[in-house]
């Protein structure tokens, strides 16, 4: 790539124009997503302590269980944008219609598994008897919102392929206000107490699947796809979405590891860690923005058999990656002496947190090539790649983890290690753009 003719101004230009256009509506998406969780823990929490701790057990269960399947979006999104590229628009939808029917059967599988046994997972994870149930009373209707959230996933990622990140946007405000509502209707108007939340999010994220089915299935008609389910198109979707299940997998195994090591450390480490790693999730949006961008761009270059659009575009969306990562380094640096006290009033926690901080600030451009470069081969279908980087990654970063305690480091070398497990990432994305073996050109991969 470093060895490649400089792009030309003009087509440096139409990349820029299609990354903004792109990326920003997807920024805003993403951060509408959690503002759904600060919504519940809002209202609920004026209900009481116990409530509130019983929503934040069952809340961190259900993100765990949805995130688990985001490659419902990813997958998707590759795939459509490479049949959009290909000028098949009937078949983009159709691909788009596999990844949907996919997602109610893993949603409803994810019913039957949660609704027994939802007592039973709240006691794995540590519920006090005070807790325990209003926990389970949340994860068991909530669970019935599930498929209704998959399908969101799969519904994004036919909309992203189709290069429309807007509709997400628009359908993610509008959710996130009608869940206020409903969930200050039901908890305080109807009394419904912690289980009206729960009712109020269900509602809100079948609006949301009605809402985007709405748009797929005018899509359908119009290019003539079929809407029904499709036995071997469904098997595809599942097929080229597992080895990205191997990879979000991977790296939620790392940062469950990472909490886990500085809840060893002590009571500050862990209190300044979560302060850390919010930030750190906080500005891994604006990176996965452009990086969704990436997805649905380089998908549709192949598509069409521009090998060269498809590098091209890979090249100044590095550069991209690597300017907003200085600037969002830049902004955390100028920003902790207001950013810290927001969370804590400790001196303890805040002295942890600093170096901590700084690791991250520093981290960001290193962050910007990761974010970029995995959008990239995930539009180029690259998943077995990326799942085999990432588990390398995860052994890598493991034995380096570990070893802080038993070496008396303290949150700042947790946070070093944090730093190499993103560098091997882009060490390992970094060769693969390099090779060009991402490059498969076609409606299919």
């Amino acid at each position: 790539m470093s060895q490649a003719p400089a792009i030309p101004k003009a087509t440096r230009r139409r990349h820029d124009r299609e990354i903004v256009a792109l990326a920003v509506p997807a920024f805003g998406a993403l951060v509408a997503e959690p503002l759904f969780v600060m919504a519940d823990s809002a209202i609920v929490g004026h209900l009481g302590t116990a409530q509130l701790a019983g929503l934040g057990i069952a809340s961190a269960l259900l993100t765990t269980a949805v995130s688990v399947f985001v490659f419902l979006a990813y997958a998707t999104t590759a795939a459509v944008a490479r049949r959009v590229g290909a000028g098949d628009l009937q078949a983009a939808v159709r691909q788009g219609m596999d990844g949907i029917w996919l997602a109610l059967l893993l949603g409803a599988a994810v019913i039957a598994f949660v609704l027994p046994l939802a007592p039973g997972i709240v006691d794995v994870f540590g519920a006090s008897a005070t807790a325990a149930p209003y926990a389970t009373t949340y994860l068991r209707i909530s669970s019935l919102g599930i498929p209704a959230m998959l399908v969101v996933l799969a519904a994004t990622g036919v909309l992203r392929g189709l290069q429309d990140t807007r509709t997400p946007l628009y359908v993610a405000v509008a959710g996130f206000i009608a869940n206020a509502g409903l969930n200050a209707a039901l908890v305080y108007g109807a009394g419904l107490g912690i289980a009206g939340s729960a009712w109020g999010t269900v509602m809100a994220q079948c609006g949301m699947a009605m809402v985007y089915l709405t748009v797929v299935v005018r899509g359908a008609r119009r290019y003539g796809a079929s809407l029904r389910p499709d036995t071997a198109g469904i098997r595809a979707s599942a097929q080229a979405g597992a080895p990205l299940l191997v990879r979000t997998l991977s790296l939620r195994a790392i940062l469950m590891i990472a909490t886990a090591v500085a809840a060893r450390l002590g009571d500050a480490d862990i209190a300044a860690h979560q302060i850390v790693l919010s930030l750190w999730s906080l500005l891994a949006f604006a990176l996965d923005a452009i990086a969704i961008a990436g997805q649905a761009v380089i998908g549709r270059y192949l598509g069409a058999d521009d090998a060269v659009g498809a590098r091209e575009a890979c090249r100044r969306m590095v550069h991209w990656g690597i300017a907003t990562g200085v600037v969002l380094g830049l902004l955390v640096i100028a920003a902790r002496p207001l950013f810290l006290p927001l969370f804590t009033g400790d001196p303890t926690v805040r002295h942890t947190a600093l170096p901590a901080l700084l690791i991250v600030a520093f981290s960001q451009p290193i962050s910007g090539v990761v974010f970029v470069l995995d959008g990239v081969l995930m539009g180029a279908g690259d998943g077995r790649y990326l799942a085999g980087a990432m588990v390398l990654t995860l052994a890598v970063f493991a034995p380096a983890a570990l070893l802080v305690p038993a070496f008396g480091g303290g949150l700042t070398a947790l946070w070093g290690a944090m730093t190499l497990m993103m560098t091997v990432r882009m060490l390992t994305l970094w060769l693969r753009a390099r090779s060009g073996r991402w490059i498969v050109t076609g409606a299919t991969r």
